[in-house]
């Protein structure tokens, strides 16, 4: 049997907590034998949820933590301050080697925050990244960085695409995965000064297989694996995704339903279009990693029902077992 992987989880993070937290760890917890979870929270709030759940007592268990970051709290001011929140105790965790893994749905800013303060960066990382995965036309695509450094610079995004292209390869098990960096045009003299500086480092860069610039447009037709960019720019993309995808939704549902006849084919048509729709879904590949600290940080979507706590823990088995951490410090030697 392999070894444990042990997952600490902010129960209090996110629109929908502490139930669908709850329920989402119990799930993850009864699907697999070698993963065991710490629900960190209000434990009073967190019992009630669980007492009324069917779970194995010896591999989920619960930590008292009195107070809870909310998500307009300033997140530098938060993390010091609130050293009893669910946030500060879970990557306090990982810190003290309690855990191997934080999962929360609650404030961005202060999960990135704690992450690289608490959790610490690998040695020789210069900053850490939030990398999710993206659908598009083959597959999905790793989006890094979409939110942690605003202002990077050339060596950071270097470092982005090196990590990047050891998840997609090891988690995803996309062999050479194609990396490119954003750009307005595909031409290489094309780009603002950071795109232009980065560009002949991850063209020389021997361990990554780059194939140059991306447009936005070319991204969800999925023609790289991993898609680099400092945070404002991914940020930008991921948001400009998730409104356009609820755009095409609600446009889709209102044609269907404006005439019988649209019914009638909408029947005809719902059960091919679910599992069409399903392969777009992102919330079957869990949260977005900050890649490059001392153990694994998952920050999950704030809106997250329990299938997606679920699959943001479960990711965090796959990342141990194949030791993603060792694999950039590796790297950096």
């Amino acid at each position: 049997m392999s070894e444990t992987v042990r997952v600490a989880v902010d129960a209090m993070g996110g629109d929908n907590a502490p139930q669908a937290v709850v329920e989402g760890a119990v799930n993850a917890v009864k699907g697999h034998d070698n993963l065991s979870v710490t629900l960190i929270g209000q434990e009073e709030v967190v019992h009630e949820v669980l007492s009324e759940q069917d779970y194995p007592k010896d591999r989920l268990v619960t930590r008292h933590a009195s107070e809870i970051i909310e998500m307009a709290e300033p997140p530098v001011k938060a993390i010091r301050k609130k050293k009893d929140s669910s946030i500060v105790v879970g990557l306090n965790q990982i810190k003290s080697g309690e855990a191997d893994a934080f999962v929360s749905a609650g404030s961005t800013g202060a999960i990135l925050v704690g992450g690289q303060l608490i959790a610490g960066r690998i040695r020789g990382i210069q900053r850490a990244p939030l990398a999710p995965l993206i659908p598009t036309m083959r597959g999905v695509s790793l989006l890094v960085d979409c939110g942690a450094n605003v202002d990077a610079r050339a060596d950071h995004l270097l470092q982005f695409a090196r990590m990047g292209s050891i998840y997609m390869e090891h988690i995803m098990g996309v062999s050479r995965p194609k990396v490119a960096i954003v750009n307005i045009g595909a031409e290489e003299e094309k780009g603002n000064a950071l795109v232009k500086e980065t560009y002949p480092l991850l063209k020389e860069c021997k361990d990554i297989r780059f194939v140059g610039s991306i447009e936005a447009r070319d991204i969800p037709k999925g023609k790289a694996d991993v898609i680099v960019c400092e945070a404002f720019v991914g940020n930008v993309i991921l948001k400009l995704y998730e409104g356009t995808a609820q755009m095409f939704m609600s446009a889709l549902k209102k044609g269907l339903m404006s005439s019988v006849r649209s019914k009638i084919g909408a029947a005809l048509a719902m059960p091919s279009l679910k599992k069409t729709l399903k392969d777009f879904d992102t919330a079957k590949y869990g949260g977005a990693p900050l890649l490059g600290l001392n153990g694994l940080v998952v920050k999950t979507h704030g809106s997250s029902k329990a299938i997606e706590v679920e699959n943001s823990i479960v990711q965090c088995i796959a990342f141990k077992e194949q030791d993603i951490t060792g694999k950039i410090k590796e790297m950096l030697e």
